[in-house]
């Protein structure tokens, strides 16, 4: 199994006036392609940090992040935006839907970065919207949606572009539990069937379970058994 995302060495600095906050210090994290990883952690210790600088959202003050082969940190921001683009399906706790847009609109967006034809993209919507179980549901407005089903049509939206990686911010942290089931089913079948390589935040034990693969964060460093990088 091949290397997907390589972090090495990754530092992270944010600055308060002239206060140094460090959040991550020689980090190193390696993902197999086709892998489910968890993310887990007190607050603080810097895991969205690290989902930011995977995803190419934020730049590492040291280190390399090389992802499919591109060192991510080496690109400018238009080079940026457009791997982004091309590369990353995000998958957010809040959803992130645009209320005046209907289910299929919002699932459409990502595409309109795309040169696919309205033909094409009107296939990529419904084949994603049939994959989460919402083809019913399409001309819905996010109002009209439970959570479970917003959180659905925020993964078709992640996944219509057919990332190299999906991206996912406690994605069950705003569901009750059987909503949140689903969701973790939803996103254990992307792993298993379509061989999408995900990386997900969590602080719930129980949905770090449906990852093949769990990693700590404490206080920016990396344990692992609880016995430091």
């Amino acid at each position: 199994m091949s290397t997907l995302v390589q972090v090495n060495q990754v530092s992270k600095i944010y600055y308060r006036g002239t206060i140094e906050i460090p959040v991550l210090q020689n980090l190193s994290l390696d993902v197999p392609e086709g892998e489910f990883m968890a993310l887990m952690g007190p607050s603080g210790s810097g895991k969205t940090t690290l989902l930011n600088l995977i995803s190419g959202i934020d730049r590492p003050t040291s280190g390399s992040i090389v992802i499919a082969g591109t060192d991510i940190a080496k690109l400018n921001e238009t080079q940026l935006a457009k791997w982004r683009s091309q590369n990353i399906g995000f998958i957010f706790q809040f959803y992130n839907l645009i209320p005046v847009l209907t289910a299929y609109e919002n699932v459409e967006l990502p595409l309109e970065l795309t040169n696919l034809s309205k033909k094409e993209k009107k296939q990529r919507v419904e084949g994603v919207l049939n994959i989460v179980g919402l083809s019913d549901r399409m001309d819905h407005y996010p109002k009209q949606l439970s959570g479970g089903q917003q959180q659905r049509v925020a993964i078709a939206r992640a996944i219509v572009t057919d990332p190299t990686l999906i991206i996912g911010d406690e994605p069950t942290g705003d569901l009750d539990r059987k909503s949140a089931e689903e969701i973790l089913n939803l996103m254990d079948r992307l792993n298993k069937e379509f061989k999408k390589t995900i990386v997900m935040v969590t602080h719930d034990p129980h949905a770090a379970q449906k990852a093949h693969l769990t990693r700590h964060l404490e206080k920016g460093e990396l344990m692992i058994n609880g016995d430091g990088k």
